[in-house]
């Protein structure tokens, strides 16, 4: 009975995963796909006649405060429109007076929340950024930037808004590539953080400098590459996107200087030293090109997830650049999109808005998601023993996840068992982690059995010594033989 029972529940498990509507998998060493457990499914969807508000009309950005309200930015119908998901009540912010002068939000674009409650809006076709207090009231307007660096015909149209814990406010503006703009807690622009500059090869350079005035028109121009989306941590490190046609590096983490310090996963492997979802898709023989990211999400503990627009596909990274999974898609069916455009977090929980039906997906973890989940977090806070086990029961539901076997490596390598943790680095294909605990295995070996090679080495040395002494010599004298001994 206990074997029929054990039975049954695996086909059950195996059986909800055939019902997920987009395909599940994830990057071996050499690169090749290989299908996985669903690590989220779809548990709900959010439309606006659903919550009471009518229908969304190209809506543009989500947003969760820490109250579990969801912000939404409702481009078309020119609102905000606020739903408890405690409570299930809804409301909608369309304007606000300044100085006793009612004002209206026009194709409002980005929408971003402070811990105190501070309500930061894009405003983008009223060339703005709007700033509410928690009661609607007007806090401050941050327009009309002026800075040498922006030029005469610049027109500030602010596309996605994040603001730190100092009260400075980090802006993604339309048409502009120079970088992210920021602004002090007054509102004043103090320059951009982040930019990214498109290196030319020596091949095109040359090209250019051959070509017509006409030919360098109709060519690729060599400008740095504009922002997608951006969210901000506790502790003032900025998370952005932006499209890379390369499939290199889709996502960065920028410190408050706007220096990149994102870390990116380099043991060698072919799908190494890449933050850009899928490099190719390849379906029914077709390639359709690297993905296209268009938000992030970051979600503590060093884990964050990307949205593609192009596939509908969400990709999660821990602080490493470890890529822990991929689910989502392009569809009709509950789980899948139409044309996503923004990604935002509760907990575990993952939203992701459609701008194409006008409507938010929320996914929820099965038990596969959930034990990545609390594997990485517990590596990054330091907890070795509880993450070593979890990885263990990853394992069993996915013996096919590499990464999986490096965490239980790395779990064992930090508390000292080298032979143990080259075994499981070697499960994983980790190069760089096994020479280190080959490394630190010899020198294992070496400390115990110092003692007795020393010893070794010191018999060996009097035995020749003793030799030498002893050894017969033969020596000449008087034209006849004469040996010592």
């Amino acid at each position: 009975m206990a074997i029929i029972m054990l039975i049954l529940s695996d086909s059950v498990y195996a059986l909800s995963y055939m019902n997920v509507p987009y395909y599940t998998y994830n990057y071996d060493y050499w690169g090749n796909i290989y299908y996985t457990p669903p690590a989220y499914i779809p548990q709900n969807v959010l439309s606006g006649v659903g919550i009471g508000c009518g229908d969304f009309k190209n809506p543009q950005d989500i947003f969760v405060d820490d109250n579990k309200k969801l912000y939404i930015a409702d481009t078309g119908n020119n609102r905000i429109v606020v739903y408890d998901l405690n409570d299930k009540k809804v409301s909608e912010i369309k304007g606000f007076v300044n100085n006793g002068v009612e004002e209206s939000f026009k194709s409002p674009s980005g929408i971003y929340v402070t811990s105190d409650g501070k309500i930061y809006i894009a405003d983008t076709d009223n060339n703005r950024v709007v700033a509410l207090n928690s009661d609607g009231t007007l806090y401050k307007i941050i327009k009309n930037p002026k800075s040498k660096d922006l030029g005469k015909d610049f027109q500030f149209s602010p596309l996605k808004v994040a603001v730190d814990y100092a009260g400075r406010v980090y802006v993604i503006a339309k048409n502009l590539f120079e970088g992210i703009m920021s602004f002090d807690n007054e509102g004043n622009f103090t320059g951009f953080v982040g930019t990214i500059y498109v290196n030319i090869s020596p091949y095109e350079k040359i090209w250019r400098k051959l070509s017509t005035k006409a030919q360098r028109k109709s060519q690729i121009q060599f400008i740095p590459t504009e922002f997608t989306g951006i969210d901000i941590t506790s502790d003032g490190f900025l998370y952005a996107t932006n499209i890379d046609a390369n499939g290199k590096q889709s996502v960065r983490k920028l410190n408050p200087k706007g220096q990149d310090i994102i870390k990116m996963n380099n043991n060698n492997s072919k799908q190494s030293g890449t933050l850009s979802g899928d490099l190719f898709w390849r379906l029914s023989g077709n390639y359709s090109g690297a993905s296209q990211i268009i938000d992030v999400t970051y979600r503590d503990n060093g884990i964050y997830s990307i949205l593609d627009r192009r596939r509908g596909r969400i990709f999660t990274y821990d602080d490493e650049g470890d890529l822990l999974y991929i689910f989502g898609g392009l569809g009709s069916q509950e789980g899948t999109f139409k044309n996503p455009i923004a990604i935002d977090k509760i907990g575990d929980e993952i939203l992701v808005l459609d701008m194409g039906r006008g409507n938010i997906t929320i996914f929820v973890p099965t038990e596969y998601g959930s034990l990545i989940n609390k594997a990485v977090s517990e590596r990054y806070n330091g907890d070795e023993a509880s993450a070593v086990e979890l990885w263990k029961r990853v394992i069993k539901l996915d013996s096919n996840f590499e990464l999986a076997y490096v965490g239980v490596g790395k779990s064992y390598l930090a508390s000292g068992e080298n032979k143990e943790a080259m075994k499981y680095f070697k499960l994983g294909m980790d190069r760089t982690y096994y020479s280190i605990a080959y490394r630190r295995y010899r020198d294992d070996i070496l400390k115990k059995n110092l003692g007795y090679i020393l010893t070794v080495i010191i018999v060996l040395i009097a035995i020749y010594v003793i030799k030498r002494l002893f050894k017969r010599k033969k020596i000449k004298k008087d034209g006849g033989s004469v040996y010592e001994y």
